[in-house]
């Protein structure tokens, strides 16, 4: 069959996507009637989406999102605070292409994470290079990596992505460690990517979670100063979605 060849040539170049819409057009007599610069065209776009969508499942993947949220997901009739004219705005990602922070505060189970996941997400849609992670684990694994020989490479791995979520940060107290790590990361991501924080604890208590003043200084500089600010409020959104029916109590 003449058309083995260009079949295997496509494998071989690894073009699946124009591979696979070959063998649909080869299959069906439908294409029959159409020109063969519209099969052509139709080719090259069934190889970009592949390949479009390929990319992005790879950036979904790396950013290691601990939500799978998007932004139609998100709760507004619950009153907790939550602007919708600012989060149409968020989403258009403008505040990363021009390297701003975010910052996201409120109570436990406020929707902070989910919310930060599904800004999180949108920017792996739009393009940019994404990574989640807990505060209290990037922590841990950069002291493991001091030890191991994996703290330069650790340090890259946050510094580069073009929006950074560390979630729940302040839960625990910052060690004179972490409090440099930290200032590192900002000092090296400032003005040129940006971070995504949430937080239990109120931006205005932040300098008295970070401990050092001298330390907290520096760091809140280089974060608070260029970010926009969500504050969440009102109870619990998991105690909200729960589905566990109530026990009831005599007496």
């Amino acid at each position: 069959m003449l058309n083995t060849p260009t079949l295997e040539k496509l494998r071989s170049l690894r073009l699946s996507g124009m591979l696979r819409a070959l063998e649909e057009q080869l299959a069906s007599t439908q294409y029959n009637e159409i020109s063969f610069e519209e099969r052509l065209g139709l080719l090259v776009d069934r190889e970009a989406t592949e390949r479009t969508n390929c990319r992005l499942k790879t950036r979904l993947t790396q950013a290691h999102l601990r939500h799978q949220a998007c932004l139609e997901d998100i709760d507004y009739k619950s009153p907790r605070g939550l602007d919708k004219s600012l989060m149409k705005s968020l989403a258009t990602c403008e505040w990363i292409q021009n390297h701003h922070n975010l910052l996201i505060t409120g109570p436990t189970g406020a929707g902070k994470s989910f919310l930060a996941c599904a800004l999180a997400h949108r920017a792996c849609l739009e393009g940019y290079r994404v990574l989640y992670v807990r505060v209290s684990r990037l922590f841990q694994d950069l002291a493991l990596g001091r030890g191991d020989g994996r703290y330069p490479k650790l340090m890259q791995s946050v510094v580069k992505p073009q929006l950074l979520v560390l979630d729940d940060f302040g839960l625990a107290a910052l060690t004179e460690a972490n409090r440099s790590d930290l200032l590192e990361i900002l000092e090296d991501r400032h003005g040129i990517v940006s971070t995504l924080v949430t937080s239990q604890f109120p931006v205005a208590s932040w300098h008295e979670l970070i401990g050092n003043p001298t330390l907290a200084d520096a760091i809140l500089d280089r974060l608070v100063h260029d970010a926009y600010k969500i504050t969440l409020k009102g109870e619990s959104m998991r105690k909200k979605n729960s589905k566990l029916t109530p026990i009831l109590q005599e007496g």
